[in-house]
């Protein structure tokens, strides 16, 4: 989806500017990524790729309001400008974000984007989809990384795993969990939740993960 109101029509083919691409439409409901100038559509997820983006994001705003944090969350509609590899630009929309709440209100009534010379997000979480397997595990790290993002969640349903990934010494340490497998969060030090209550998500957050 465009992140900005208005529009206009370009080539699929066409390489973007970052203003264009924020103001892109082709017409249909298809979200697109700017990946180094070119668009590259978001296939539409899975049900259980939502449930667990909704299961997430129900832990974090429930752990955000538990501490008592000035931080918010968004699901699927924030997007990251990326450090160019090249002149064109990269914009990521990540499946789950935290950040300042300050910070998002702040974005007012402009497109909801984080751009390269504002502050990173706390944490970003992205699910793991076929079209997209790729993409999360390599490129998206490194410029998560680059970008300073000090903590990278990658949940993976097609291998039933979690990847967490925190920043240490400018670089993404990785620590791959399964089942019972506890997920230590240093955004959410406090929080108690497993790998495999993330992979069975299905109706939602109960707060049985909660710490106390």
């Amino acid at each position: 989806m465009a992140l900005a109101t208005g529009s206009i029509s370009a080539p699929s083919t066409a390489r973007l500017s970052l203003a264009e691409y924020l103001i892109y439409s082709d017409g249909s409901d298809t979200r697109y990524e700017l990946v180094a100038g070119e668009l590259v559509p978001m296939a539409l997820p899975t049900r259980r790729h939502v449930q667990i983006q909704k299961f997430l994001s129900q832990v974090f705003e429930a752990e955000i309001a538990r501490q008592q944090l000035p931080w918010t969350t968004i699901q699927g509609g924030l997007g990251i400008q990326s450090p160019r590899g090249n002149r064109w630009d990269t914009v990521r929309i990540p499946d789950v974000v935290v950040l300042p709440l300050e910070q998002w209100q702040g974005m007012g009534s402009r497109e909801a984007l984080i751009r390269l010379e504002e502050p990173p997000p706390l944490l970003v979480v992205e699910v793991v989809s076929e079209s997209s397997r790729a993409a999360d595990y390599r490129a998206k790290r490194a410029e998560y990384c680059v970008l300073g993002i000090s903590e990278y969640w990658i949940v993976d349903p097609l291998e039933e795993k979690v990847s967490l990934l925190p920043l240490h010494e400018g670089w993404y340490d990785v620590l791959e969990l399964k089942g019972s497998d506890p997920v230590s969060s240093k955004v959410f030090p406090k929080l108690e939740l497993q790998a495999g209550e993330i992979l069975a998500a299905d109706s939602g957050y109960s707060g049985n993960a909660m710490g106390s």
